[in-house]
């Protein structure tokens, strides 16, 4: 295995309007970012990839490996500093997905007003101090940021079902539930959006942490979105979670009514049957890392440009085990995957359900997405409100939806259009007019600008 030699230089004040974003200036390059602060990486300095089962720890075994040969040379003690790693992972182990690592060239970070730029280099021979760090950023910065103006070519075409044959889906996952085979399951569909010019996905990425600052933009590798769902974090051995479900569009909103969602969504039974068992499922897997958990007795009211959740924090205290060492986010995010707010319950059952209804491969849609670094903290949250980029004039749109008992198959097609949004919006589209209803049926209507 490689070497990597890093070297980690704090940096003057970045701009406190943007933050982060004056750095989303590239197609091909990483980023996890939230209230305009987190990590952006550039280039690679090394990346793991696997499939199936096992991905999770032989990620865990790679990067393990990468921290015990590696030369790290960081005066800073904030999380995020140091070796970072980059990671997605496939929704399902039977996926032919290539679940990722990477180790960015230069990452840049910002944390509480703290600002570093990390160097890292296999070159045995490179010198590493605070002015190479600078000019390894410096090359990347050297272009101006692109912009993209919205092509009349531009459009949307179905996914892999038809909005009827995908309400049929949900229609079928109801009545397995009224026959008690399980009581949830995350029914998501896809749709492709048709380019008339090459996507700018930097341009997209700073769309979406402008609009969804409370969210968590992230890209990696052709993944990019903006999760409002915190699958785990880790710092200083304590570990967070943020669950959402039930979901309430906010297109649909009566003016003049600011108790409506609290109303809809608080109020309605389906909704918090549905939430409680997100919660139930997470705890679960949960609890045997932690030696105390505490979370919200009821859930609250979480507010997006786009819809309203029903959301609830779980923050947890990280048991050691023998040698002293607790549980790294790897870890944490073998036992939670996946959560029942992406898969259902039993999620065993849920899952093979999945597969057979959705008639597509979710790839890394609903499955982890974040970062780690080399002193055990990191945040991984769950791919949502994402896309995947297939080629420069191609992306794949994902949004699923939680079907319980009661769950109406028109209602559940409404939701994932606002589910869909933030992406659109970002591409400079609207929901179409009219969408070819059969799957290979590519004649839809152009998008509205």
């Amino acid at each position: 295995m490689t070497t990597l030699r890093s070297v980690t230089v704090p940096v003057g004040e970045l701009s406190a309007t943007i933050g982060l974003l004056e750095y989303l200036v590239l197609d091909e390059q990483l980023c996890w970012i939230r209230q305009q602060e987190g990590l952006v990486g550039f280039g690679e300095a090394a990346r793991f990839t696997s499939t199936g089962p096992e991905r999770f720890s032989l990620a865990e075994q790679w990067w393990r490996s990468v921290l015990a040969s590696a030369d790290v040379e960081n005066p800073l003690s904030f999380a995020g500093t140091g070796l970072v790693a980059f990671g997605s992972f496939a929704f399902s182990k039977r996926s032919p997905f290539q679940s990722r690592l990477i180790v960015p060239e230069v990452v840049v970070g910002l944390r509480d007003n703290e600002s570093w730029v990390t160097y890292t280099t296999a070159d045995p021979d490179a010198e590493l101090s605070e002015e190479t760090a600078k000019a390894a950023l410096a090359r990347y910065l050297e272009d101006l940021p692109l912009y993209r103006e919205h092509d009349p070519a531009d459009r949307i075409v179905p996914g892999m079902l038809s909005e009827s044959e995908w309400k049929n889906a949900v229609a079928r996952s109801v009545a397995h539930i009224a026959a008690g085979d399980l009581s949830k399951i995350v029914l998501a569909r896809d749709i492709a959006v048709e380019l008339g010019s090459p996507l700018v996905a930097s341009q997209v990425l700073r769309e979406l942490a402008v609009r969804y600052r409370d969210c968590w933009t992230y890209s990696v590798d052709g993944l990019i979105g903006s999760t409002p769902e915190m699958l785990i974090r880790v710092q200083d051995g304590t570990a967070q979670a943020r669950v959402l479900a039930g979901t309430l569009d906010r297109a649909t909103a009566p003016a003049g009514d600011p108790d409506y969602a609290t109303r809809v969504l608080a109020g309605s039974d389906k909704q918090q049957h549905e939430h409680q068992i997100a919660i139930d499922s997470l705890t679960r897997a949960l609890e045997p890392f932690t030696s105390s958990m505490t979370s919200h007795t009821e859930p609250f009211v979480l507010e997006l440009p786009n819809v309203w959740h029903l959301a609830s924090d779980v923050s947890a205290e990280l048991a050691a085990d023998g040698s002293g060492m607790v549980p790294t986010p790897l870890t944490l995010v073998e036992a939670v995957h996946p959560t029942a707010a992406v898969c259902g319950f039993p999620t065993s059952v849920a899952g093979e359900l999945i597969s057979e209804l959705e008639h597509m491969d979710r790839g890394p849609y609903a499955g982890p997405v974040g970062w780690m670094d080399g002193a055990g903290n990191g945040e991984f949250g769950i791919a949502l409100r994402g896309a995947v980029i297939e080629k420069p004039t191609r992306v794949r749109l994902y949004a699923g939806c939680g079907i319980v008992a009661g769950s109406n198959p028109a209602a559940e097609l409404e939701e994932t259009w606002s589910k869909f949004r933030p992406m659109l919006e970002a591409l400079s589209l609207d929901r179409p007019r009219a969408v070819a209803q059969r799957s290979g049926d590519l004649a839809a209507a152009p998008a509205a600008s």
